[in-house]
């Protein structure tokens, strides 16, 4: 078991205790911003079983029919969770209206707080963890798991506030409201979550930082370097796959063009975590004498399309 599902289990386990203690407390308190932090947390507990179902099949290696990997799945088990947080968002800001239109008082709001306090240190210890490991290991999985449970140290803090107001204040109507709030916060991470999940799916580029860190590395070459093109990246789960054409002095070798593919393989490897690198070999397309000192290419600039 790596890394990654070791925290997807981690995640799984130690919420599932703490969503059944939250919502028999919350039933018993008649807290709808407890049972709304509850129902969060099933759903939670829902998405990162999912997450780490994926986790699993993205890091088998790849076979017949999946020749680069099982990566896709990981972004796609991002995407639905998204969906799934989204109808969370919309059934919690529901119950907070029907609560809003009984008008019914909290009972024991005391314990109510108790738990929510233990929930909201709980789920700061989770997202801070799963954020931790997502970022060594480029996960989106993990990465929107994190999220999410950021968005509950939210919602936990505002269910406090909610019993605070509508117990020992007596002021009622602040259980409901802070609901519909969390409702709202759920709503919106379901957003960003989503966003990346398509991102991932359409085999969008990945970040301009990283784009500047290759080409560092490839232009920093020396001979037989003499320009690159056609430079084409993708993500896949944590994999970020990279293609280009190098080009090389037309009087090198096979064995010293293939030499300097490898040593560019490995900066880029050293540099660029989870990488899959594919690197065409071409001979530079000009002639001239044949040296470091004459190369038309680098007079004239790196050259790049």
């Amino acid at each position: 078991m790596d890394r990654k599902q070791r925290a997807s289990l981690f995640a799984i386990s130690s919420v599932f205790v703490l969503s059944i203690i939250k919502f028999s407390i919350g039933l018993y308190s008649n807290s709808v911003a407890v049972i709304s932090s509850a129902l969060d947390n099933f759903q939670d507990i829902f998405m990162s079983s999912v997450n780490y179902f994926a986790i699993r099949k993205a890091a088998m290696p790849p076979d017949k029919n999946h020749k680069f990997g099982h990566g896709k799945f990981e972004d796609l088990s991002s995407f639905f969770v998204s969906l799934v947080i989204l109808l969370t968002g919309i059934f919690v800001i529901y119950k907070a209206l029907v609560q809003f239109l009984k008008k019914e008082p909290l009972k024991s709001p005391s314990v109510a707080i108790a738990i929510m306090v233990l929930s909201f240190f709980w789920s700061f210890i989770i997202a801070y963890y799963l954020k931790r490991v997502g970022e060594k290991t480029d996960s989106p999985a993990l990465k929107s798991d994190s999220i999410h449970y950021l968005t509950d140290v939210y919602s936990n803090g505002g269910a406090i506030v909610a019993i605070i107001l509508s117990s020992y204040l007596g002021y009622h109507i602040f259980d409901p409201l802070i609901g519909i709030i969390i409702g709202l916060i759920i709503l919106f991470s379901s957003i960003s979550i989503f966003k990346e999940g398509i991102v991932s799916l359409t085999d969008m580029e990945i970040k301009d930082e990283l784009k500047q860190e290759i080409d560092k590395i490839i232009t920093d070459m020396p001979y037989p370097y003499a320009g690159y093109h056609r430079l084409r990246t993708r993500t896949s789960g944590g994999k970020k796959h990279i293609d280009f054409h190098l080009l090389t002095c037309r009087r090198s070798s096979i064995e010293e063009a293939h030499n300097l593919s490898d040593r560019i393989e490995e900066e880029i490897e050293s540099k660029i975590k989870n990488t899959d690198i594919v690197i065409h070999l071409e001979p530079c397309p000009y002639t001239c004498e044949l040296t470091v000192e004459t190369c038309r290419v680098r007079k004239m600039g790196i050259v790049k399309w």
